[in-house]
């Protein structure tokens, strides 16, 4: 560490954004504007802007079109009230061992005027060098680090349950990474969350890299076979090669349970007739009208067992075998067939999938 003195106290400086570095922290106070946050920022951190949207946008209008003086007078009174009032009512329970980690943008402004408070209250404070985009050239970095993953793909047409079979894993102790987790979204025209948008490409990655850093390079990691785009979200370089390169387990599973299971894992779409309409309706570019009308007829009148195993059957299997025969045979592929994917039988899958690993 280094650091810079000031005449109420020190207030270290640190680049090591490690989980255990960040452990060190009682808090860790991002300062940036809430936009700024919720596109992304650092594990854990709580957001308490010194500027807001507007009034950042306030401040940087009157920057450039009246005064540098004015505005940096104008940005300094904002900034004061903003920290009085974090200070006065978040920070309101912190005793005097309290150690706080602050960073903004770069490191510059925003970042000091709180950490300067923060220390002459008497709080053991620590910037981040280089604010946010340390952090984010670290994620960068470590997200095109050619060092392998020793992932294990769980393959599988449309409705095997591979999500839920990778949850089950992880219940046994295996290391999984779950894309459709992290990137809020279940990989098809019908997978965006209700109610949960899926994060921006930083945040995403951001979460991406804090599942990588946990786990033990020693022991296979399991993630379900996925295209290199996620929804909106792009799987960084050092995943989807590792992807690509790795053996895979096949799940079979025949259409009738495969659609029984399918209703369970979008229950949203049951209770949104609208969207499932015009989700089928997005498929209109691909199958006859006949199909279309076909298949909103089977969601209008809540049929929705069958609506889902003829879209497996017309548009799903289809698509999967077309994508296995560009790709070629995957030498090594090790297939499991199971009659059924309740949870039962998913717990016995999963040890299957251990085994077959393992032999």
């Amino acid at each position: 560490m280094t650091g810079i003195d000031t005449p109420m106290q020190r207030i270290a400086t640190t680049d090591d954004l490690s989980a255990r570095g960040l452990e060190r922290f009682d808090a860790i106070i991002d300062v940036r504007s809430p936009s700024e946050f919720a596109e992304d920022h650092l594990p854990g951190a709580i957001n308490l802007p010194v500027l807001d949207d507007a009034e950042r946008a306030k401040v940087g209008t009157h920057y450039t079109q009246v005064s540098i003086f004015e505005a940096r007078r104008m940005g300094a009174a904002i900034t004061a009230r903003n920290i009085s009032e974090h200070i006065a009512t978040t920070l309101a329970d912190k005793d005097k061992t309290f150690k706080p980690l602050v960073y903004c943008w770069r490191g510059g402004m925003r970042s000091q005027s709180m950490a300067t408070i923060l220390a002459a209250v008497g709080w053991k404070t620590t910037l981040v060098a280089g604010g946010y985009r340390t952090w984010r050239r670290q994620v960068s970095a470590a997200l095109e680090d050619e060092r392998a993953l020793p992932v294990v793909l769980i393959d599988g047409q449309t409705g095997t349950a591979k999500t839920r079979l990778l949850h089950q894993l992880a219940h046994l102790g295996e290391q999984v990474i779950d894309l459709e987790g992290l990137a809020h979204h279940r990989g098809s025209i019908f997978g965006d969350f209700v109610d949960q948008p899926q994060p921006g490409q930083k945040a995403f990655e951001t979460a991406l890299w804090c599942a990588i850093r946990e786990l033990d390079p020693a022991r296979a990691v399991y993630v379900e076979a996925e295209s290199r785009q996620v929804g909106q979200r792009r799987v960084p370089q050092r995943l989807w090669a590792a992807m690509q390169a790795a053996p895979r387990i096949e799940i079979r599973a025949p259409v009738a349970e495969r659609a029984r299971y399918l209703i369970t894992a979008y229950p949203d779409l049951a209770g949104d007739r609208d969207k499932l309409l015009a989700a089928i309706e997005v498929l209109r570019r691909f199958h006859p009208r006949s199909d279309i009308e076909a298949w909103q007829a089977m969601a209008e009148a809540g049929n929705l067992e069958a609506l889902a195993a003829a879209l497996v059957t017309a548009h799903y299997d289809p698509a999967y075998d077309r994508a296995r025969k560009r790709d070629g045979d995957v030498e090594g592929c090790v297939v499991l067939e199971t009659p059924s994917l309740s949870d039962d039988a998913l717990d016995v899958l999963a040890t299957r999938v251990i085994a077959a690993r393992q032999g």
